[in-house]
C-alpha cells in the first residue's frame, strides 16, 4: 500500500512477477470485483474484502491490504476462468501512468541493433505490438509465436542487460514509457529455450535472418563459449554469408541459445553465494562464487525439477506518518525443488538483491522476472510429448552438479515418501522463508516421466 505523501494517497501497488503493473484504490478494485461478478457470476468470483463505515486504523489498513492480496493472488489465480483473463487490469495500468489512448510510434530493437519503428495505440497489448513488428519485418504469421518482446536496459558501453519478457497482458508502450529513462529498450528475441525449434525458424528467410542476427550478437557478447579454432570457422562462414551453417556450428557450442542474467544470490551450495544464472537448453546453469572466492559451475536439468514457484514481497513502510515509503525494499525469489539423486529432493532458491525503493523495482529486480518467465517455456513439450534437443545439442556436456556442503539446509526426504504425500498441482512446503498456498507452486509435467536413465 502507498503511504502518506505519495501522489495516490491510499492507493495499492499491484505487482506482476515482481514488476509494478498499476496503482489502484480500494474503490477501483471493488469496481473490478463487481465487473467480474457480472461477467462470470457470483459463484465464480471469490468474496471481496468488505467496506468499512468508519476511518480505518493502521491495523485495519494492513488487514485490508492482506485481504486484497489474498483476493488478487491465490483466489483469482486458483480459478481458471478468472486467472486466464488478466486484461481486466490493463485499463488500470494505463490510468496509473496517466497516458491517453492515441496513436504513437514505438521503437523495437533487433538483436543486431537495427531499429524497427511501428505505429501502435498506447493501449495495444504485447501481442498486438509483436504482430505489428512481425508485419513490418514480413515475418510469416506461423513464425510469430517463436519470438517475444523483452525489456532490456542499455549500459553506457552499448551492452544490454535483459530485465524481463513482456507479459501478454502488458501494454509495451506504457511499460517502457513509465520507466522514464531512454536506457530502457524493447528487444525482439526468440521465445523458446529448446534449440530443436531452430529448424522451424530457419525454413523461412526472415526467421533465418533474425536467428542469425541473435546468434552473432550472443557470440559478440561472450554468452557463447568459442575456442580460437571455432572462432576462425565462424568468421569464415560469416564472410561467406553461410547463415545456416553458421547457426549449425554455433549450436554445437556451449551456452548456445542461453540468456545470461544479472547477478543474484543463491542458497546453493551454501547460503549467501553470489551467482550468475544462464537459462537455455532445458537447464539452468549456475556460476557460483563461494565465500572462499572459489568459482564453481554446474547445471540443473528441467527434467529433474519437480515443481517451482516465484514470490515477490514489497514490505510496507513502517515509518512515522508523512514519511516517505521509498525506503521499502523489494525481494524477489525463484525456488525450485530438484531431484539431487534417485531418492532425494531439495529446494534451491535464487533471490534478487534487496536494493532500491519499490519505485525503482524494474531495475532492482534484475533478472528474476525474466528468469521465472523462462520456466513455463522450458517445460513445453514437443508434439510427441517429449522434451528433446537437437543432435548437435546432445554433444554439449554440462559440468557435474555442484555439491551442497551446507549442513544447516533442510533435510532431504526420500522421493517415494514425498510423492505419496503430495500431488504435483497441490504442493505445500514450509521450509522456505514465507509459506504459500498450494496454488503458488507450479508442477512440472516433464518430471512425471523421469526414469533411472535420467539420473
Amino acid at each position: 500500500r502507498e503511504g502518506a505523501g505519495n501522489p495516490m494517497l491510499g492507493a495499492y501497488n499491484i505487482h506482476v512477477n515482481g514488476v509494478l503493473h498499476c496503482r489502484v484504490r480500494y474503490s477501483q478494485l471493488l469496481g473490478l470485483h463487481e465487473q467480474l461478478r457480472k461477467e462470470y457470476g457470483a459463484n465464480v468470483v471469490p468474496a471481496f474484502p468488505p467496506k468499512k463505515i468508519f476511518t480505518l486504523t493502521p491495523a485495519e489498513v494492513e488487514q485490508r491490504r492482506e485481504q486484497l492480496e489474498k483476493y488478487m493472488q491465490p483466489a483469482l489465480r486458483a480459478n481458471p476462468t478468472l486467472g486466464s483473463n488478466p486484461p481486466h487490469l490493463i485499463p488500470m495500468s494505463q490510468e496509473t501512468q496517466q497516458i491517453p489512448t492515441e496513436e504513437v510510434p514505438l521503437e523495437v530493437l533487433l538483436s543486431n541493433g537495427q531499429k524497427v519503428t511501428v505505429t501502435i495505440l498506447t493501449s495495444d497489448q504485447t501481442e498486438d505490438v509483436l504482430e505489428a513488428v512481425a508485419s513490418k519485418l514480413d515475418l510469416p504469421e506461423d513464425l510469430v509465436g517463436y519470438f517475444s518482446l523483452f525489456l532490456a536496459r542499455e549500459a553506457t558501453d552499448g551492452a544490454f542487460s535483459f530485465m524481463r519478457k513482456l507479459q501478454e497482458f502488458e501494454l509495451p508502450y506504457v511499460s517502457v514509457t513509465s520507466l522514464r529513462s531512454p536506457e530502457y529498450k524493447i528487444i525482439l528475441r526468440k521465445s523458446y529455450w529448446d534449440s530443436s525449434y531452430d529448424d522451424d525458424v530457419m525454413e523461412q528467410r526472415v526467421g533465418l535472418n533474425l536467428l542469425y542476427a541473435q546468434t552473432v550478437s550472443d557470440i559478440e557478447r561472450g554468452w557463447i563459449l568459442v575456442s580460437k579454432e571455432q572462432h576462425r570457422q565462424l568468421k569464415s562462414l560469416q564472410e561467406k554469408v553461410s547463415k545456416k551453417e553458421f547457426i549449425r556450428l554455433a549450436q554445437t557450442l556451449k551456452y548456445y541459445g542461453y540468456l545470461k542474467f544479472e547477478p543474484c544470490v543463491t542458497d546453493f551450495p551454501e547460503k549467501g553465494c553470489q551467482v550468475i544464472v544462464s537459462a537455455g537448453n532445458s537447464e539452468l546453469n549456475f556460476q557460483v562464487r563461494l565465500p572462499s572466492e572459489q568459482i564453481k559451475e554446474g547445471s540443473f536439468k528441467v527434467t529433474r525439477m519437480r515443481c517451482w514457484r516465484v514470490t515477490s514481497s514489497v514490505p510496507t513502510s513502517t515509518g512515522p506518518p508523512g514519511s516517505s515509503p521509498g525506503k521499502a525494499e523489494v525481494k524477489l525469489e525463484l525456488a525450485f525443488e530438484y531431484l539431487m539423486s534417485k531418492d532425494r529432493l531439495q529446494w534451491v532458491t535464487i533471490t534478487s538483491p534487496q536494493v532500491g525503493p519499490a519505485a525503482s523495482l524494474p531495475r532492482a529486480a534484475g533478472a528474476l522476472p525474466l528468469l521465472s518467465s523462462a520456466f513455463p517455456q522450458m517445460f513445453r513439450r514437443r508434439a510427441n510429448g517429449a522434451l528433446r534437443r537437437s543432435d548437435s545439442q546432445q554433444a554439449v556436456k554440462s559440468p557435474p552438479l555442484l555439491d551442497s556442503p551446507d549442513g544447516s539446509r533442510e533435510p532431504m526426504l526420500k522421493l517415494s515418501s514425498k510423492l505419496t504425500s503430495v500431488s504435483l498441482r497441490g504442493i505445500s512446503h514450509s521450509g522456505s522463508a514465507s509459506d504459500l498456498g498450494a496454488n503458488d507452486f507450479h508442477g512440472n509435467y516433464a518430471f512425471e516421466g523421469i526414469g533411472d536413465e535420467d539420473l
